[in-house]
């Protein structure tokens, strides 16, 4: 006998149901397939963790392979070969002369949990304790986690949870870094790191070249240490491997999740510095972090081909030729009226909403004009006020007009409801 209502779903009232065309039970390519035998298209890569394609055969090959060969072996306090080969082939993708080690875990949360507690544990060990405060950005995402759910900056119903946030501390992203450094004047010698996202997760907000630049000044003159939250703008997703490829220096740790497996298992990924990898070896220090499912034979596999097949692909120029078509759209919707502004980096892209009056919509509205488009069969990611495309790197022209087609009825059946109302 079935239960009704028995799955839980994340980030909606409890009391939410769906209607069968909500219900996914299948994807392939670019297209979910719901219950009722209707398909949409996905122009969010599945929360930017598909950006492969579903179904991709390589890959899903490589983890039913490393399944039969190594269906479970642990991290706990010994390695495995496939996690060795995994973490080589991230180092070697992302520069071994930026990056020396790999800390596994099992989602973006869980990463930037890790990288809160590394980087303290990093100033502790020296003799530095007061070096504990974490800082984020207020507008940012990490993560729901305790810890992750602290350092994300906007209100997720933190003092609800009583999530501590004491230790944390929340800077404006859109002043080319001048509270960031005000702050640092009053705290600076008790900052363990700098946490920050080269573009927001949450509205495509991206970072300014000149609040880059100021960042890495002021490590420079204050010494904390930067956390890259990079689970968004990963492997191409902005047009380079790395978003932080561009930086005049690079992080001391850089936080991956999302595309890591093209969303084929569970997985995250730390990518840690030397100057902080070293240290922890010189002094022998055990970092007191693990987590059952990281790091697993099938996670590990799906890491190795994913990095196969964004080099078959040649990720760079694909992303690049792609966001140069996906801009030349978004910019339409704006001139056309549609949307109020278009934000973000490469291939993902932020569209402001605003009311008639100019004003700001609500989450719930914004939802509406989510679910509008969706209807006209394109599934888009809610922001602040804002839609954001996240379209997979195979995007063929045609799938493009489709999102134009969609975005532009969904947001005028969208108005005409508010306006009735």
């Amino acid at each position: 006998m079935s239960v009704p209502h028995a799955l839980w779903t994340s980030m909606l009232p409890a009391d939410t149901t769906f209607a069968p065309d909500r219900v996914a039970v299948g994807a392939a390519g670019n297209r979910i397939e719901f219950t009722d035998g209707s398909t949409r298209l996905s122009a969010t890569s599945g929360l930017w963790n598909v950006p492969l394609g579903f179904g991709n055969q390589a890959i899903a090959d490589a983890v039913s392979r490393a399944t039969h060969d190594a269906s479970y072996l642990t991290l706990f306090r010994a390695p495995h070969r496939y996690a060795e080969v995994a973490a080589e082939a991230l180092i070697e993708l992302a520069d071994p002369i930026r990056y020396s080690r790999v800390i596994f875990c099992t989602s973006g949360g869980a990463a930037n949990d890790s990288a809160m507690k590394l980087t303290r544990q990093y100033w502790a060990q020296q003799g530095a304790a007061s070096r504990s405060l974490v800082v984020g950005l207020r507008g940012s995402y990490h993560g729901t986690m305790y810890g992750s759910h602290a350092l994300s900056g906007d209100d997720l119903l933190q003092s609800v949870y009583s999530v501590d946030r004491r230790s944390v501390r929340h800077v404006s992203h859109s002043d080319d870094g001048e509270e960031l450094e005000t702050l640092l004047k009053r705290e600076g010698a008790r900052v363990a790191s700098v946490v920050v996202e080269p573009v927001l997760g949450s509205g495509a907000h991206a970072l300014s070249d000149a609040y880059i630049s100021r960042l890495l000044d002021l490590r420079d003159e204050h010494g904390f240490l930067i956390v890259a939250d990079e689970v968004a703008t990963g492997f191409g997703r902005t047009g380079t491997m790395f978003a932080t490829d561009e930086w005049a220096a690079p992080p001391d740790v850089l936080v991956l999740s999302k595309a890591l497996t093209n969303g084929a298992t569970g997985a995250a990924a730390l990518l840690v510095g030397d100057l902080v990898a070293s240290e922890f070896t010189r002094g022998g220090w055990t970092f007191v972090h693990g987590e059952t499912q990281a790091g697993t034979p099938a996670c590990s596999a799906a890491i190795v081909a994913v990095i196969e097949e964004l080099h078959r692909i040649d990720v760079e120029s694909t992303t690049r030729a792609l966001a140069a078509d996906l801009w030349r759209l978004a910019t339409r919707l704006k001139s056309d009226g549609v949307v109020s502004e278009v934000t973000g980096r490469g291939c993902f892209v932020g569209l402001a909403l605003q009311n008639q009056d100019a004003s700001q919509l609500s989450g719930a509205e914004v939802l509406r004009v989510v679910d509008a488009i969706a209807e006209n069969g394109v599934l888009v990611q809610p922001g602040p006020s804002a839609i954001e495309l996240i379209p997979a790197y195979g995007f063929s022209t045609s799938e493009l007009l489709e999102i134009d087609s969609a975005v532009r009825a969904g947001v005028a059946q969208a108005r005409g409801h508010q306006h009735e109302l």
